[in-house]
């Protein structure tokens, strides 16, 4: 048997929802380095299959609550130091500002991000808290989530490594949560890696969070970063830990894949972005390992090509907003709305605006959270037109 029958068979066995094995999966992609299009044919056909011809976003403001972290990763830059011009703590009168003002450029989603447990390392996070009136973090998430619902708006918070009792106290304010699962290689944690310095990345820590996440059953979006020195095997059991998850319990509603690019003031600086065709395949290959997963790439990190992902197996620009940077990639702004469904269109797919949480996963959340999102959707599940035009 030739090797290209071999990969034919391996890629019809996922087109007819047959299990592959991780080897297998290693073999398509050592045999895309040389031609990937039947990778990206096969994952096209699973994406048109399980997904249809629609591709959606969330409209959001991005809340940098606080960016003081007790972690220290090579490629960030969006932790804070104290003192520093970037460093943001917002009072809850900022935070009503930023509210009304998602409110009148008419968002849905509002993501609340901040660092890792602040207020464990400085005593500025500790003052800060006091001054508005709370002990911790999760307590001025949870007020500031309850505000965004008045609103009409939902939230969706991505705080770092929440423990059991603040991820359940968040359920009852936030429609999804979001934690990065980055890479389940220890090897990257290892002194002179990305993860080096910071505890919070550990692979057990992450499945930990993102496993009581499941039996809290919280609609969660998780995902790996692609392009910080992992190796092929390390990507492919890193999809596959989140697939195993998601088939126990049921509740990751996405899959995001962020391509590396280099901050110049971190210590990745000189490192470079993610290649392109090797994204390109690891994207088709998540298709291929979650046929059913809503698998997104950030379109500000890709502003030239996003679109082409389309093609290749992903069905959702995440969250783009209107009005706010990206704190994460401060460098990098959000493309208009508009440019986006033009050149989804395009490409053959209808824009649609969903919630934080998608329609599939409505269940999982509370009857206050669901009714509050009842007056905003069409028969679809997502959001209605005049909500967010």
């Amino acid at each position: 048997m030739t090797d290209l029958i071999l990969k034919s068979e391996i890629l019809n066995n996922a087109l007819e929802n047959k299990s592959i094995n991780r080897q297998e999966i290693i073999d398509i992609y050592q045999k895309s380095i040389k031609n990937p299009n039947e990778l990206f044919l096969t994952a096209q056909k699973l994406r048109n299959k399980n997904k249809n011809n629609s591709v959606t976003f969330s409209k959001k403001a991005f809340f940098n609550v606080v960016n003081l972290c007790k972690d220290t990763c090579s490629y960030c830059t969006y932790k804070a130091e104290p003192g520093e011009e970037k460093i943001s703590l917002m009072s809850k009168k900022q935070i009503k500002e930023l509210l009304e003002l998602a409110k009148k450029y008419k968002c849905i989603e509002t993501l609340f991000v901040t660092g890792e447990q602040p207020e464990k390392k400085y005593p500025e996070a500790k003052k800060w808290l006091k001054e508005n009136g709370f002990k911790s973090t999760v307590e001025y998430l949870i007020h500031s989530s309850e505000m965004a619902l008045e609103l009409g708006l939902f939230p969706h918070t991505n705080a770092g490594n929440l423990n059991w009792d603040e991820m359940k106290e968040l359920k009852k304010t936030n429609v999804s949560m979001g934690i990065m699962l980055e890479n389940i290689s220890n090897r990257l944690t290892k002194k002179g890696m990305p993860h080096h310095l910071a505890a919070s990345k550990k692979p057990q820590t992450r499945l930990k969070i993102l496993e009581n996440s499941g039996k809290l059953e919280i609609p969660m979006t998780t995902g790996i970063l692609v392009g910080i020195g992992e190796t092929i095997e390390e990507i492919v059991d890193s999809i596959l830990a989140i697939k195993n998850l998601h088939e126990k319990y049921g509740n990751i509603q996405e899959v995001i894949l962020q391509n590396f690019q280099p901050k110049s003031d971190t210590i990745m600086k000189d490192s470079p972005s993610a290649n392109e065709e090797y994204f390109k395949k690891i994207v088709a290959l998540s298709r291929i390992i979650l046929p059913k997963m809503n698998i997104q790439i950030p379109p500000n990190l890709s502003p030239n090509s996003y679109q082409s992902f389309l093609q290749i197996g992903i069905n959702d620009w995440g969250g783009i907003s209107p009005m706010t940077p990206d704190f994460v990639n401060p460098e990098f702004s959000w493309p208009k709305i508009s440019t986006v469904e033009k050149n989804s269109k395009k490409a053959g797919f209808d824009l649609k605006c969903r919630f934080p949480v998608y329609p599939e996963f409505f269940s999982f959340i509370n009857k206050k959270l669901r009714d509050k999102i009842a007056v905003n959707q069409n028969e679809e599940g997502y959001v209605k037109e005049e909500y967010w035009r």
